[in-house]
């Protein structure tokens, strides 16, 4: 398992608290059964699902063809459960169709890969003054901090970074974990565990005595962090990192691939509590032989994965509480080039979203025949997480204030999509 380390704190200083607890940790915590507490964990509450697509993908080849434009590109579309087509390349995809909806008329304007990572996550543009925090850090503090039973951090990240927590704090910030989640070189013995009583028990004071010398909040953080750190490893609820314990058969049905392999664990991450789960699919960034890539790599993986998420979150009745959303920093140009690839395209693409009880099957927003530009209405990010948000149950007039004493709304503010909520 990887570790997102919060701003703040040297990599160095908190792996060596993390391997400190680790190697006085009973292993048997980590066998211990997760079913017992896990319905009354999940009992009524909401999650969410980002699949973060990392270089930008395009999206008029996926979400929004245009057949018959000099700009269409070699695929073709396919009819779905839902009203709308997409491409004919995820046909498992277009069998639950009526579980998704489509934004297709996203106009964002911020091209740069750093600067549309920043910005759709968290609704802001890059500003020099303040760090805003990753939607999965606002829904962690919203929601993470009401879930008393749950022991593991509310915001996951599976297989890359997701930003940071920004003036939320160091306790908020992703928790970053590899595809397979594993924890290595734990102790049996239960002369592991007085040792790690003992160091927490020295620990606390020290560090409690810290926090009362008025140092600001930096201790208080570090303690909560380490905190977490611990929590994670003598908890029972880290099983739910375990996809291998999964059947066969389900681990077939999501692909025993990255991708697919995280976004098993999301669901297993959601179902025992956690309210946010992060996972990525890197590789869109394509500037050459875009359909050769998409057809051949990129689609199947996305196609499969996205499908058994569904299936198997509707067939265990958690559909309509966990919201599910895909996007990427921005599209790909309409326009192929001389390398039969597509470049960086922000004026009109599409963001996908689904389950989480909304008003789906249906393709909100347009653009024109050739894909250039939107027509009627176009969203912004924090459009699509104001819907995330409402989804969710998180009010969406609530307000942050950052270390400056500025007002931040949620999702910058972002209205909530009619069509989508009804």
């Amino acid at each position: 398992m990887t570790f997102q380390i919060p701003t703040g704190m040297s990599r160095r200083h908190f792996m060596r608290h993390v391997a400190t607890a680790a190697s006085t940790i009973p292993a048997l915590n980590f066998l211990s059964h997760l079913e017992a507490n896990a319905d009354e964990v999940r009992k009524n509450q909401k999650g969410c699902i980002l699949m973060w697509m990392g270089g930008g993908p395009p999206t008029i080849d996926i979400w929004d063809l245009k057949p018959g434009s000099k700009n269409g590109g070699e695929f073709k579309p396919l009819d779905t459960t839902g009203d709308y087509q997409i491409s004919e390349h995820m046909p498992l995809t277009a069998k639950v169709g009526s579980d998704l909806s489509l934004v297709r008329s996203m106009s964002t304007r911020e091209a740069d890969h750093g600067r549309g990572r920043y910005y759709m996550h968290t609704g802001y543009v890059p500003n020099p003054t303040v760090v805003h925090p990753t939607f999965g850090s606002v829904v962690g503090h919203e929601l993470g901090s009401k879930r008393k039973q749950l022991e593991i951090p509310s915001f996951v990240s599976v297989g890359g970074g997701s930003g940071s927590a920004g003036f939320l704090g160091m306790i908020n910030a992703p928790f970053v974990v590899d595809s397979n989640g594993q924890i290595r070189n734990v102790p049996k013995d239960d002369k592991g565990r007085n040792r790690l009583n003992q160091r927490l028990s020295m620990l606390s004071v020290i560090e409690s005595n810290f926090i009362k010398s008025n140092r600001g909040d930096s201790p208080k953080a570090h303690k909560d962090v380490y905190s977490k750190a611990v929590n994670l490893m003598t908890s029972a609820q880290m099983d739910a990192f375990k996809v291998d314990s999964e059947s066969a058969e389900v681990q077939d049905a999501y692909g025993r691939n990255n991708f697919g392999k995280g976004l098993l664990m999301a669901r297993r991450l959601v179902e025992t509590g956690v309210p946010f789960v992060e996972v990525n699919l890197g590789g869109w960034d394509l500037h050459n032989n875009v359909f050769t890539t998409l057809r051949d790599q990129r689609l199947p993986v996305l196609d499969q994965g996205i499908s058994a998420l569904v299936t198997d979150l509707k067939q265990r009745g958690m559909l309509d509480d966990t919201v599910l959303v895909w996007m990427g920093e921005f599209g790909r140009t309409p326009r192929i080039n001389q390398n039969v690839g597509r470049d960086h395209w922000a004026a009109s693409w599409s963001t996908m979203i689904g389950g989480g009880g909304l008003n789906n099957g249906q393709a909100v927003g347009k653009t024109d025949a050739d894909g250039i530009r939107c027509e009627g209405k176009s969203y912004l990010p924090g459009d699509v997480w104001a819907t995330a948000a409402h989804a969710l149950g998180i009010p969406t007039n609530v307000v942050h204030t950052s270390k400056r004493g500025r007002p931040m709304k949620i999702a910058n503010g972002g209205t909530p999509i009619k069509e989508l909520i009804g």
